[in-house]
């Protein structure tokens, strides 16, 4: 059949408060037009994030209540740990309570003044606890990245002949590892092809350095291997996604995405070594390394949802959920990062707003817009998370240096809305696209000084 539908039924729901435009107003307006600041019983459709916000399965509810809650050696850990060995060949994993905790223990350990880590593109808490430590996050992406009407396949590779220029031009010993996030975030949710990692591994072998993923989305990334490259289609997720992993030293994951769960995260190793140095870091920080901030239900659920997201069922109806979004929007002319990626939809706020200039935030300006229109909740990936510059420097409001791209994310939480709700998104979207002339851009009057993004304020020009 030519649709495809939801590999599951509806078990339970929850009513959606529905708002007037109105009301929508000045919640915005009382939020300082930062949509992270808006309460949730207040969004109609929430597309803020796919991290944590998904619907979780009967059989990981059952999880739920087989936890077991012992402080030490849980069997739940045991369960969970194993899972994670048979998926991704690793035999050393640490829990955590999410993804940037296992990225925090990670940089802490290999990062500091003077060090380099490149990065296809690093996502905004990544490329914060690297800075944290005094180190440099330096984005790589492929040329291709840079045009979002591009339909490259394979758009969030890592341009490897950059990152050779990049060993060379530092060093080796300033660069403690080369990591590749798979799926792309930043740039668009773009997938990271089999070869371009092949590519990557030899130089890192070359260099005698380490390569780390950034495997939050891996199972997605795995269906677009499978989907896209040649020489894949023969073979199942479950089989690239092992070879993903194999090629690597060790990964950071957030389960709240690929792990199908509201919680959680995992630190992957094979160094034995920084094995031992993080799990004393985590036991100082997140809890003992067979529980690792989570509680044993939670292990519970990872594990049955590290199961699920590799079923390809599931997988067909994710990205094709994804690219029915992207169809649609395309087809009502509304510039968008192409193709359509794994778990969003980045609209072009650049081409989409070119009245408003980079330093005045066109894609909050989306963002609010869309709030405005329907109660939509999406996201600023532009100047607002990634921009340089401080709104009292020298009296300026502006963004100071822009990010790459303006972009504006629609995120969808995994087996949380039907095709329905994404109609009804489609139609905010080109009701506001009708409306872009009447647009107004906006001025930073607050930001703290890291991941300003989430507690920034606003005003509108």
């Amino acid at each position: 059949m030519k649709t495809i539908i939801e590999p599951f039924r509806i078990k339970s729901v929850e009513p959606i408060r529905m708002t007037t435009p109105e009301q929508r107003e000045a919640i915005l307006r009382e939020a300082g037009f930062n949509l992270f600041l808006v309460r949730a019983d207040d969004v109609i459709i929430d597309l803020l994030t796919d991290s944590g916000t998904g619907a979780m399965s009967s059989e990981q509810w059952a999880g739920i209540m087989r936890g077991d809650e012992s402080y030490a050696g849980a069997v739940s850990f045991y369960r969970f740990r194993g899972r994670m060995q048979e998926l991704t060949g690793f035999e050393h994993i640490l829990p955590t309570h999410q993804g940037r905790a296992s990225e925090r223990i990670l940089f802490e350990l290999v990062g500091g003044p003077g060090k380099v880590i490149p990065n296809n593109a690093h996502f905004d808490t990544t490329r914060a606890n690297i800075e944290h430590t005094g180190a440099s996050a330096v984005d790589l992406p492929i040329a291709e990245a840079a045009d979002p009407s591009c339909r490259h396949p394979f758009k969030g590779n890592i341009n490897v002949a950059a990152l050779e220029r990049l060993i060379a031009n530092v060093g080796r010993e300033r660069i403690p590892l080369v990591m590749v996030t798979v799926t792309n975030n930043s740039g668009g949710g773009q997938p990271v092809s089999l070869e371009n990692l092949r590519a990557v591994r030899a130089v890192c072998d070359w260099h005698k350095l380490p390569l780390f993923l950034d495997a939050c989305r891996f199972a997605e990334n795995a269906f677009f291997i499978q989907r896209r490259e040649p020489g894949q289609a023969g073979r199942s997720v479950r089989e690239i996604v092992l070879e993903m992993f194999n090629l690597a030293d060790g990964a950071t994951i957030s389960a709240k995405k690929d792990g199908l769960s509201n919680t959680g995260g995992l630190l992957l190793l094979r160094d034995e070594v920084l094995l031992h140095r993080a799990s004393n870091l985590l036991i100082l920080t997140e809890g003992f390394i067979t529980y690792g901030g989570l509680a044993g239900r939670d292990l519970e659920a990872m594990a049955q949802g590290f199961e699920e997201v590799v079923h390809e069922d599931y997988l067909a109806y994710r990205l094709r959920s994804v690219e029915y979004v992207g169809e649609r929007l395309t087809a009502a002319g509304i510039p968008i990062m192409q193709p359509p990626g794994g778990h969003a939809i980045y609209i072009d706020a650049a081409a989409l707003c070119p009245n408003i200039p980079r330093e005045q935030f066109p894609g909050q300006a989306v963002v609010c817009s869309l709030y405005r229109i329907g109660g939509v909740r999406t996201v600023e990936i532009g100047s607002a998370m990634f921009g340089k510059g401080t709104p009292s420097d020298s009296e300026r409001s502006d963004s100071g240096v822009p990010a790459r791209l303006e972009l504006v994310r629609l995120a969808m939480p995994r087996r949380v809305y039907t095709q329905s709700h994404m109609d009804y998104v489609v139609e905010v979207c080109t009701d506001l696209s009708a409306r872009r002339g009447d647009l107004r851009g906006l001025r930073m009057v607050y930001e703290p000084p890291i991941l300003r993004h989430f507690t920034a304020r606003f005003e509108e020009l």
